[in-house]
């Protein structure tokens, strides 16, 4: 699919941007790879290391519709990473945070189809099912946009989805690193904020790998969730450094205690396959058929029980303390 394709990375310095240039640059031959982002400093470090004769890097916001029109021309994949993802900045920049992750979806998307882009998928959260804090609104509304794209698409060929996931090991912000320098500074405790906090978990390679066999399963207007496992945060702390006490920080603001990545009130809307999730539009296309039990690559689903969520909870697989260090060192590969 990607083969002598042109795939543009909204976002795309970020930890997911650089995974997914890597997997690209190993498996197949694309035409070009388009880092889409406004920081040039982390633009120039990924140049280093990112430097094959197929590599683009444009400098630009995704707040700015006329700069993506124009770095979107001739691109036939876009994955949309962009976004202000800190929980607490959110709260206290409310506005900003639209701006980026709201205003800055509509904009992809109207760049993609005044480009005729044939599949656009936009990275999601957790955070954005049964939202309490702004981030997972701005992301929930995003999700909505993406979804709606399908149809006012009009007799454009773009199709658009969306890939959900939780709690990304190792990458910039997650709990991993912090751990990981109170360690190295020989702190004398790591602070958990809450002693029955639950996340799911997922390696960086495993959530690029998700959103690439997507492209070649996707119809336009999924939500796809993959089936991965939960860890607690006191089993976190203490596969990482057995012998560090930890002390009670409290919650964030606008954090939760659990995730859920299938609210209770969709379970009418969504079908398990053998891997993954799949939330369906609640919105009818007017262009082509709402069943979406058969994928692109006829992989088939069922229906979930009414009341089915899958909540970091209730999750039926969590991972042991030596399986949580095992996940650890591959997501450090």
């Amino acid at each position: 699919m990607f083969n002598n394709s042109t795939i543009l990375i909204t976002g795309g310095t970020g930890s997911f941007g650089k995974k997914y240039v890597k997997t690209l640059l190993e498996r197949y031959k694309p035409k070009k790879i388009i880092i889409f982002s406004r920081d040039e400093l982390k633009q120039f470090e990924m140049q280093q290391e990112y430097n094959a004769p197929c590599m683009r890097y444009f400098i630009g916001d995704v707040r700015d519709k006329e700069r993506l029109i124009r770095a979107m021309r001739g691109v036939d994949y876009v994955i949309h990473a962009a976004a202000l993802k800190q929980v607490p900045a959110a709260e206290y920049n409310p506005m900003e945070c639209i701006k980026t992750n709201i205003n800055g979806a509509e904009n992809v998307i109207e760049a993609a189809l005044d480009n005729n882009v044939k599949k656009v998928i936009a990275l999601s959260t957790d955070k954005a099912a049964n939202p309490v804090n702004l981030y997972g609104a701005t992301k929930l509304a995003s999700d909505k946009l993406f979804v709606a794209a399908n149809n006012i698409a009009g007799g454009h060929e773009t199709t658009f989805s969306v890939v959900r996931y939780g709690n990304v090991v190792c990458s910039r912000g997650s709990v991993v690193p912090i751990f990981q320098k109170l360690i190295s500074q020989n702190d004398q405790f790591l602070p958990i904020t809450h002693p029955d906090m639950t996340r799911f978990w997922i390696t960086l390679q495993q959530g690029v790998d998700f959103v690439l066999k997507n492209f070649e399963r996707m119809l336009g207007g999924e939500i796809f969730i993959p089936k991965i496992p939960s860890i607690r945060i006191t089993d976190l702390a203490q596969a990482m450094a057995p012998n560090l006490p930890h002390k009670i920080i409290g919650i964030r603001p606008g954090e939760k205690l659990h995730e859920v990545m299938c609210p209770t009130d969709l379970s009418f809307n969504t079908y398990e396959f053998y891997d993954h999730y799949v939330i369906a539009p609640a919105i009818k296309f007017s262009s082509r058929s709402n069943d979406f039990t058969i994928n692109a690559l006829s992989e088939k689903g069922k229906l979930v029980p009414e009341g089915f969520e899958y909540n970091s909870f209730t999750n039926e697989k969590f991972l042991t303390i030596e399986e949580i260090k095992e996940f650890n060192k591959q997501a450090a590969l």
